[in-house]
């Protein structure tokens, strides 16, 4: 495990768990969100697939994102491994929601200088409308890679449960 892909639904805890494991083996970690978002307004960084591809062509990382559609490929076919966060909703609803209202409450800063906000509750954009809409799709899209024969010398380790990360975390 060397180049490690953190994948699951918004709320899973990928940046949680990669932080981590990043930590315990040494590696460089890279949020993918905040390569993504880069000013005001939750502006989209115009050079994200040369930055993306300068950190994949790297010998050692961990990324905590499935991947924006414009660099998923480029991540998935230089990682070695992926840790893939497949909880049920019952498990990433309140986690987002918790993180969510914590952020808002607390005006905390975020990629790009920006913040979550009441209003940007009402918007599907939202992490918590994100997380319940996206949750089936992301699921099935993990499921439909992991059967493509270009991922197949991938590593996988897949936890339904944070117990199970848990303890596969505790034995790294």
């Amino acid at each position: 495990m060397r180049r490690i892909l953190v994948v699951g639904v918004t709320g899973a805890g990928k940046s949680t768990l990669a932080r981590a494991v990043s930590g315990r083996l040494a590696l460089p970690y890279h949020e993918l969100d905040a390569l993504y978002f880069n000013g005001p307004g939750w502006a989209v960084n115009g050079e994200l697939a040369e930055d993306v591809a300068r950190l994949a062509a790297g010998p050692r990382w961990v990324v905590d994102s499935l991947g924006y559609p414009e660099v998923r490929d480029l991540l998935w076919d230089r990682a070695d491994t992926v840790l893939w966060l497949d909880y049920p909703r019952r498990v990433t609803m309140p986690r987002v929601l918790r993180r969510s209202v914590r952020r808002t409450v607390t005006r905390e800063v975020l990629f790009g200088g920006n913040r979550e906000t009441w209003k940007g509750w009402l918007s599907r954009e939202h992490p918590a409308w994100w997380s319940w809409s996206q949750h089936a799709t992301r699921r099935r899209e993990v499921e439909q890679r992991l059967r493509d024969p270009r991922f197949a010398p991938l590593g996988l380790v897949r936890f339904r449960h944070p117990r199970d990360t848990a303890a596969w975390l505790s034995s790294l």
